[in-house]
C-alpha cells in the first residue's frame, strides 16, 4: 500500500475503547519533571508511548540524566 491510499487510523484504548487523543502529560525521571505530548486516553488517562519514542530519544534522555 502506498503513502497516497493510507488512510487514519486511529490508535484505540484497549481498556476504554475510546480513541487516544494527544495531550500534555507530566512525566518524571529521577529527580527531574518533564511536560510533553503523547496519546492519551481521555477516560482512564493511561498514556501511550511508541516504541520508537520510548527506545530512542527517551532511552537518550535518560542515559544523559543518568551521567549527570
Amino acid at each position: 500500500m502506498d503513502a497516497e491510499n493510507k488512510q487514519y487510523m486511529p490508535w484505540i484504548c484497549d481498556k476504554c475503547k475510546k480513541e487516544l487523543i494527544l495531550r500534555k502529560v507530566k512525566a518524571r525521571y529521577l529527580e527531574g519533571n518533564f511536560e510533553v505530548e503523547l496519546m492519551k486516553c481521555p477516560v482512564c488517562s493511561m498514556v501511550f508511548i511508541e516504541e520508537d519514542l520510548a527506545m530512542g530519544k527517551m532511552l537518550e534522555v535518560e542515559k544523559g540524566l543518568e551521567d549527570k
